[in-house]
């Protein structure tokens, strides 16, 4: 069973940092993309970040040049966040494509969310 665990978020004061974690475990046999996604209340969740297996990333307009998505060792994704906002509050969430054995298709599993609050 793979699991998706967040960690990091909390409150911060606007102009803040941030740094969220999240880890893969479990039958994982390899991991294609990991993203990190976000959802404030009332709207709709949005792609924030993606990096690749090569580490390549891309980032929504939104954050870009404010956060950094790093991947270590194949299985741990991080997300910097710098100069928050109050527009960044919301639902944190990881995600990941895994495939669980050699014939695998790849599926998508998430985390099940961090909070972050950006609030003076």
């Amino acid at each position: 069973q793979v699991q998706l665990v967040e960690s990091g978020g909390g409150l911060v004061q606007p102009g803040g940092s941030l740094r969220l974690s999240c880890e893969a475990s479990g039958s994982i046999f390899t991991i294609g993309i990991m993203d990190w996604y976000r959802q404030a209340t009332g709207k709709q969740r949005e792609l924030v970040a993606t990096v690749r297996s090569t580490g390549s990333a891309t980032y929504a307009d939104s954050v870009k040049g404010r956060f950094t998505i790093t991947r270590v060792n194949n299985t741990v994704v991080f997300l910097q966040m710098n100069n928050l906002g109050p527009d960044d509050t919301a639902i944190y969430y990881c995600s990941a494509d895994i495939k669980e054995s050699w014939g695998s298709t790849y599926n998508i599993y998430w985390g099940q969310g961090t909070q972050v609050t950006v609030s003076a």
